[in-house]
């Protein structure tokens, strides 16, 4: 293995210190950090499965996912610098692809939805962050920059730098450029201010509908009645004429 491969291992180590506060040191990453040890299996597998060592590679990334709680095809494309947070219940699957400085939490799902051979998993562009239960299924694309929330399900693709939020998920907002944003957002979540909650926003955009139509149907009934009291004179005359 060439001094490339090792070169990535401390690009991953240094990823999880640049993004983790928790982390105090490479060793402690090195040690305690099962995302980290889930990528080293990764890195292994995906090297014998490129030199044609398929079993090999299947049964390392089998051992890697017994220790770490985090299933990865040998086959996927990842690239530098990926962060799993947390690390359990994770899936990538076997057509998926991860450009750099990709940020992943616990549970997440990047899956296949057909039985056909081919692409059928997702493509992570660089810089994306998808956040603890989300599942992005099918060979859907994630722009660069993306940020997918918690529990979130995106079964479309995703442009540039959006937020996506819901089941299933909706743009909630998109910034023009992220590359340069200097903190970084944990779980896919927007800075602080940035947006409101969408079920709250629906609600308010409810009341206002509610609003406008109890305006309007005070104005039918204020026109009725002055119809009606327009029409009361005519009445009176016609009675004392018959």
């Amino acid at each position: 293995m060439s001094d490339t491969f090792f070169k990535r291992l401390l690009d991953d180590v240094d990823s999880v210190i640049a993004r983790d506060p928790a982390a105090r040191s490479r060793a402690e990453v090195i040690l305690c950090y099962p995302g980290f040890h889930a990528v080293v299996f990764f890195r292994f597998a995906n090297w014998a499965w490129r030199h044609g060592f398929y079993l090999l590679a299947r049964f390392v990334s089998n051992i890697g996912k017994i220790l770490t709680g985090v299933d990865i095809h040998p086959a996927a494309t990842i690239g530098r610098r990926l962060f799993i947070d947390h690390a359990t219940g994770l899936v990538i699957g076997e057509t998926a692809e991860i450009g750099d400085d990709v940020t992943l939490y616990h549970d997440v799902t990047l899956g296949g939805i057909s039985l056909e051979k081919g692409k059928r998993h997702p493509t992570l562009e660089n810089g994306v962050i998808v956040g603890a239960g989300a599942h992005i299924l099918g060979p859907v694309t994630i722009g660069a920059g993306a940020r997918i929330g918690s529990n979130a399900v995106v079964r479309q693709d995703v442009s540039k730098c959006a937020t996506m939020v819901g089941i299933p998920a909706r743009m909630v907002m998109q910034k023009e450029d992220r590359a340069t944003e200097q903190e970084f957002r944990a779980y896919g979540t927007p800075a602080k201010g940035d947006i409101a909650d969408p079920v709250a926003r629906g609600f308010d955009n409810l009341r206002t509908e509610i609003a406008t139509l109890t305006g309007r149907i005070a104005e039918l009934e204020s026109r009725l009645a002055q119809t009606d009291s327009a029409a009361q004179p005519e009445d009176r005359s016609e009675r004392s004429a018959s």
